[in-house]
């Protein structure tokens, strides 16, 4: 008999050891279902600093043409600002003798 009643608790305790083998799996997939999610969004948010990085950059790239095309458009201002001037130095002169000549 005591053999038959072994038999039970044999049984028992592969169910217990059983049951708590899936429990323990069961938590170590939710684990792993976790870290994959998170790998994901990580993946998500690395794509789209990505993107962000290349709208900057784009943006970067715009904006120093733009400076450079100021700075040749401010030289071009510069040149004219010299040549105004000087014709207004010549146009003092011309007038001074326009005056001289007309005493």
């Amino acid at each position: 008999m005591a053999s038959a009643e072994s038999q039970p608790r044999f049984g028992q305790s592969v169910k217990g050891l059983l049951s708590d083998k899936v429990g323990s799996c069961s938590g170590d997939v939710i684990a792993l279902t976790r870290q994959v999610l998170k790998g994901s969004r990580s993946q998500e948010l690395l794509g789209q600093a990505a993107r962000n990085m290349v709208i900057q950059e784009d943006a970067i790239l715009h904006a120093e043409d733009s400076l450079r095309k100021m700075s040749i458009i401010t030289t071009h201002l510069q040149y004219q600002q010299e040549a105004i001037q000087k014709n207004v130095e010549h146009s003092k002169n011309l007038q001074d003798q326009l005056r001289h000549l007309l005493k």
